[in-house]
């Protein structure tokens, strides 16, 4: 659609996603200087309608942006009471003491939020400042300028039919042009991903890591609920098959977050995501605190894990990546919030001083620095090595030796260097063939939910005349390379039913049902071949999470 003519607005800042590394970027530079004309453009229908997190949130972050974020109301209102880690069998746990851990796990001053609705009070703030936020406008493309630079990206294109020629209402969008472009979309985003690999930005480093990370909503009996509690296990009933673990967050309203996550570099394609987490609700620890509850919210998403030696390069021309766009998870914490707002804060800094001096369009060098030296940098290099370790020796050797790392790292120093990861998630994937199949119980329909109906509680919608914006590289690859080769495991990593192998016509045929998709970005990761592309799809469409 390059021949298409769009207007055009200018902006000194434009900053794609309305997550909280996209908002703390947008208030701060406004709070550096008023002047500053600063837009902030988000492809959920609403701010927060996208955000999905666990989340206990270090408030360092938010402490450093807005210090009076209590007398302004932040929803922040559940302190953290209570650390639990267990080790899970089948049928029984082991608690792990405390006391052993490093001092960065200890979750003491931290909260239970709602990321989605901090991000909705956050964008208040912003507004209040003199921001502009449009919900709603999906940013499709990146717009040039000479010399290879970034200027802007065009937003708020709509009405393309299936085909992807211009329908009866069709709208071409609007370029809207800036000094500086921020691209804070989160996981795997599809205007970062161009240009990480049009810059060349991850040359060097190691290979990003994600997981998947799924959660539910419940409401419990009062009796069972433990305001403030935190809960992590590990074990059952991934065992050797993958890693991951869970956590159980208590909140307000009797409510609880359930959530499981999945490491995808695991290896047997008929490893089913979705149904570990189903599976692991039905351990008796679990299955006693939701035993008459209601499931009220389900959503996932990808979660980056690689850390520090994973992370890219942050700016190119006119470009700079935010928060989880360049994969800012501290991974034994389960936590990147806080990165994520200390990174739109270093970049709005480092933005405003360039545009003060009459600088655009150029690499914002002082804020990568800030990033890989300050608090974000300090922060991952701790940790560094527990992702590797875990992914070399598995899950009892990597307890030991990453905590032992930790440690040391604490006191200024590691043994152990910096770990290489190796292979991507793509390409940890075994062939069939030298794999079992798993055997998953069928879901109960009162602890555990088939994919479908539980995808009815993300809210999820999408026009279904618009192009799909899961797209193949090669229509071909999925039932002459994936299915023979690899069981097609797309038909399980996918935690929304997305894509389906289906009988047609005497054979199997590859079918994508995008109106199902939650916007985890998975099927980008973990697809062997790496035939799929994820796009946005026209601004508004997709989950319309509540209280993620």
């Amino acid at each position: 659609m390059s021949d298409v003519t769009r207007e055009s607005m200018e902006y000194d800042v434009v900053i794609v996603g309305a997550g909280p590394a996209g908002l703390s970027a947008a208030i701060r530079l406004k709070q550096i200087d008023a002047d500053l004309n600063v837009v902030v453009l988000e492809k959920g229908s609403e701010v927060g309608a996208h955000i999905l997190s666990g989340a206990v949130l270090d408030p360092c972050g938010l402490d450093k942006l807005i210090p009076d974020w209590k007398e302004k109301g932040a929803p922040l209102n559940v302190p953290v009471t209570e650390d639990q880690f267990y080790m899970l069998g089948e049928a029984g746990q082991v608690k792990i003491p405390n006391f052993p851990m490093p001092p960065l796990m200890n979750n003491h001053g931290n909260y239970i939020v709602s990321m989605g609705n901090v991000c909705r009070w956050m964008a208040e703030q912003a507004e209040a400042l003199g921001v502009e936020i449009f919900p709603g406008m999906a940013c499709s493309e990146l717009v040039y300028g000479e010399h290879g630079t970034i200027t802007g990206v065009v937003a708020g294109e709509f009405g393309k039919n299936a085909d992807g020629t211009p329908g009866d209402g069709y709208e071409p969008g609007m370029e809207l042009l800036g000094k500086y472009v921020f691209l804070s979309e989160g996981v795997r985003g599809s205007l970062s991903k161009q240009v990480i690999e049009k810059y060349g930005l991850s040359d060097g480093k190691e290979p990003q890591k994600f997981g998947i990370g799924m959660k539910e909503i419940w409401e419990v009996d009062p009796k069972k609920h433990r305001l403030g509690r935190v809960t992590h296990t590990m074990g059952w009933p991934l065992g050797s098959n993958a890693g991951g673990g869970s956590f159980v967050y208590h909140l307000e309203n009797n409510q609880v977050y359930v959530g499981f996550v999945v490491h995808l570099n695991y290896e047997n394609p008929y490893l089913y995501p979705y149904m570990e987490f189903q599976r692991f609700k039905h351990h008796p620890i679990v299955a006693d605190l939701l035993e008459g509850g209601k499931r009220i919210a389900y959503g996932a998403r990808a979660i980056s894990e690689g850390g520090y030696q994973s992370m890219p390069q942050m700016v190119a021309p006119g470009v700079a990546l935010l928060g989880c766009s360049v994969g800012m998870v501290n991974v034994p914490r389960i936590k990147g919030n806080h990165n994520a707002m200390l990174s739109g804060i270093a970049a709005a800094e480092a933005a405003a001083k360039a545009i003060k001096a009459g600088r655009a369009q150029d690499e914002l060098h002082d804020y990568e620095e800030e990033v890989r030296t300050g608090a974000i940098g300090k922060d991952l290099k701790k940790v560094r090595n527990v992702k590797p370790l875990w992914s070399r020796y598995g899950l009892t050797a990597s307890l030991m030796l990453g905590g032992f790392d930790m440690w040391t790292n604490t006191l200024g120093f590691s043994l152990l260097g910096t770990l290489k990861h190796g292979k991507t998630d793509a390409e940890a994937t075994k062939m069939a063939a030298s794999c079992k199949p798993i055997d998953y119980p069928k879901p109960d329909g009162k602890l555990s939910f088939d994919r479908l109906t539980n995808v009815s509680f993300s809210f999820t919608n999408h026009e279904e005349s618009q192009p799909a914006h899961l797209q193949l590289k090669d229509k071909h690859v999925p039932i002459a390379i994936n299915l023979p080769k690899y069981a097609e495991p797309a038909q399980r990593y996918c935690p929304a039913g997305v894509y389906e192998v289906v009988e047609k016509d005497g054979g199997p045929e590859f079918v994508i049902n995008f109106q199902n998709c939650v916007h985890c970005k998975t099927c980008d990761i973990k697809d062997p071949s790496q035939n799929i592309n994820w796009t946005v799809p026209q601004g508004g469409d997709g989950p319309n999470y509540p209280n993620m």
